[in-house]
């Protein structure tokens, strides 16, 4: 494994640190201290550890204009976005810590004279948390708080494109009081990740592609280790013949490139009525105009650099498949040269079918693809014409219409008249290639536990 990560700011190119990564005997050794602390940590009444998290949360937003700067400086996501991002992320962390003690708590499903049936909830034990860059503090907070407080301890091994935001929380845990072993940072990139799926843990989450969370799972599949997968997206959303077209393009062009598109939940396809097709078309482009793109530090700056360079490569790729099919580029479609860093022009096209790339494959950048339909049947029919199932979406007026399409779709959010959202109040789930298991809800707490049944006879 490499001995150290290089940490670039894709706006620049520059180097912002140069960070050690892990060894092997260095996660040996993180396992240990971990399997130590989590039996210790497991017998700490709940609410005691929830405090713990709590002044955390405390810290976090004491501290969130630094915490947004250290994201963008590494991320390339434009500050304000960064720091909606860490503040947001206060709002998850007390969801899980007010709602531990009644999600753990031990359930009695029977009792009479003879005997006592129960269900205690226990912690799985150390969890292996590889997370993603485009959302760190969402997606991270996710996972190992509602893991910590169930109990467990955690390997947290975020993204090399946001390892340093990954070091921070490290130090405001233990800053907050975390014991020492129960959240230990492993710095590295895949090969790293890698070898943590060789250790001896008890329960994989995974935030990433369907490829690679695909290669975890049959990595740990001889050895039954449970896994949670947080996959990729394909979302489609469709625009209805009785909408409001201004607020409907407003909100789709937000949900299709707020963070440049970075998301598994950003709009990457719309399907609209074609009796609004033409208006809804030209205001959601003039939104778009709208955008500004320029450096992640100014306060104006709505579009960043792409995080991940090679990603350009991708989008070009599905740009030409789209053109090859019949499609028709009305804005973007290309790099943008700005000297330094990697920035990829907001991309609509229009005009194609569910065969090529753009309405098919994850884009993860800032590309949609929208697609003329006759009525809501084909509006369905196309939507679900996917491996993915992460959420779906319908503009109209009428609820009844939106709750009968919606029905008909299969993914694990569905949305009305809204898009690109996400509440800790939620489950937050996929279908298909978008993942196993799920994260956020109280369901998201239960999720890091295992059941244990207790049949008590009295003497």
């Amino acid at each position: 494994m490499s001995s150290s990560l290089v940490v670039r700011n894709p706006a620049t190119d520059t180097v912002v640190a140069e960070v050690d990564c892990t060894t092997t005997d260095g996660l040996v050794s993180m396992l240990e201290g971990a399997r130590g602390a989590q039996r210790a940590w497991a017998r700490v009444p709940v609410g005691e550890r929830c405090a713990v998290l709590d002044r955390f949360a405390d810290l976090v937003i004491d501290r969130v204009n630094a915490l947004a700067d250290v994201l963008t400086s590494e991320t390339g996501k434009p500050v304000t976005q960064a720091r909606n991002e860490v503040a947001a992320t206060v709002d998850r962390i007390r969801f899980f810590t007010s709602h531990a003690a009644d999600a753990l708590a031990d359930v009695v499903v029977a009792d009479d004279d003879a005997m006592r049936e129960v269900i205690v909830r226990e912690p799985v034990g150390v969890v292996a948390n590889i997370s993603a860059w485009n959302y760190p503090w969402f997606v991270g907070s996710n996972v190992f708080v509602p893991a910590l407080v169930a109990g467990n301890a955690v390997l947290y091994k975020p993204s090399e494109f946001s390892t340093l935001t990954g070091v921070a929380m490290g130090e405001l845990l233990t800053e907050a009081g975390l014991p020492d072993g129960l959240f230990s940072v492993v710095v590295g990139a895949g090969e790293v990740g890698a070898a943590m799926l060789e250790l001896d843990i008890d329960q994989v989450a995974f935030t990433g592609s369907y490829a690679t969370g695909r290669r975890i799972a049959e990595t740990v599949a001889p050895r039954l280790v449970p896994v949670q997968l947080e996959l990729g997206g394909k979302d489609p959303v469709y625009v209805t013949d009785d909408v409001d077209v201004a607020t409907a393009a407003a909100g789709l062009a937000d949900g299709a490139f707020y963070n440049n598109g970075q998301s598994c939940c950003s709009v990457e396809r719309i399907y609209v009525h074609r009796d609004v097709a033409d208006a809804f078309i030209e205001r959601f482009v003039a939104e778009v105009d709208g955008f500004t793109m320029g450096d992640p530090t100014d306060e104006r700056t709505y579009l960043g650099p792409l995080t991940r360079p090679q990603q350009a490569a991708v989008l070009a790729e599905q740009v030409a498949d789209a053109v090859a099919g019949g499609g028709t580029v009305i804005r973007g479609g290309s790099l943008v040269d700005r000297g330094t860093g990697t920035w990829f022009a907001p991309t609509v096209v229009v005009g194609v079918g569910e065969d090529r790339a753009v309405m098919r494959d994850e884009s993860f950048g800032p590309i949609v693809g929208i697609a003329v339909v006759a009525d809501d049947d084909e509006a369905v029919q196309r939507m679900n014409a996917t491996t993915f199932g992460l959420t779906a979406g319908v503009y109209c007026r009428d609820e009844g219409r939106a709750r009968a399409l919606l029905a008909q779709l299969d993914a694990g959010t569905a949305y009305w008249n809204c898009c690109d959202r996400v509440s800790p109040r939620l489950p937050w789930s996929g279908r298909g290639h978008s993942g196993l298991g799920l994260t956020l809800s109280v369901e998201g707490i239960v999720a890091f536990t295992m059941p244990k049944a207790y049949h008590l006879r009295q003497p």
